[in-house]
């Protein structure tokens, strides 16, 4: 298989994943209402991201440069899907922008209106909170908001 058809192919997984997320959240907010759909949401995409954590097995939890170095080697695409850009590294914080999201793209896209993709990004974001938390970091993002360029700003913090 070509690189480009494979490039294809991962690209339209995330955009395939984007759309089931938008579809469970419309099914559920209509059963359960929108911010009950979003809490379910948020905690099984958490525990995903828990799941997923076993990626940074062996970092120490206070070496948030390790962890950067770690997380950007695994981003699909050589990074490219999601076009990380180093805002600040210390010992004891890297921040990092996203200046694309596949998710974010495919919902835009889709022609869903601006403020429910932010509530989708809110809720997708969470994998992130899993993955760092789950592997003892702190960690909070913001997550994309209509008016604002490019996607989530990660903040990657020390553990206990």
């Amino acid at each position: 298989m070509s690189e480009a058809k494979l490039r294809e192919e991962l690209y339209g997984s995330f955009r395939n994943r984007g759309m089931i997320y938008y579809n469970m959240y419309k099914t559920l907010s209509a059963e359960l209402g929108k911010e009950k759909a979003a809490d379910l949401m948020q905690d099984a995409i958490y525990n995903r991201g828990v799941e997923q954590s076993k990626v940074l097995a062996g970092l120490d939890n206070k070496n948030v440069k390790a962890l950067m170095e770690k997380f950007l080697s695994i981003i699909p695409d050589g990074g490219k899907m999601f076009g990380p850009e180093i805002l600040n590294v210390e010992d004891d914080a890297v921040d990092i922008k996203f200046h694309r999201c596949p998710l974010k793209e495919c919902w835009l896209e889709a022609g869903i209106p601006e403020d429910e993709v932010a509530e989708l990004c809110r809720i997708a974001a969470r994998v992130d909170n899993g993955l760092f938390e789950g592997a003892g970091f702190k960690f909070h993002a913001e997550t994309w908001e209509p008016g604002r360029d490019g996607c989530c700003h990660l903040h990657l913090r020390p553990g206990d």
